[in-house]
């Protein structure tokens, strides 16, 4: 069964940083392509280990939007 997940990558410094939002599971890479691909793995290793529950499958995908202050 596949299952999609809203996946955030951030850069810091000289890696990717990429987050799960719905299992808050996070990896790295060098590039883009390297953090989504170690996301990828890190999210199967993550529900391989995890009891099957719906909780994770939420109908409605997370709201992603931003937010804008002013800062002095």
């Amino acid at each position: 069964m596949n299952y999609k997940f809203t996946t955030i990558i951030t850069q810091e410094r000289k890696w990717f940083v990429a987050r799960c939002v719905e299992l808050g599971v996070v990896s790295q890479g060098r590039t883009i392509e390297d953090s989504q691909r170690n996301l990828k793995e890190a999210v199967e290793l993550y529900l391989e280990g995890s009891p099957k529950s719906k909780k994770y499958f939420s109908k409605n995908p997370p709201l992603i939007t931003s937010l804008e202050v002013e800062y002095a």
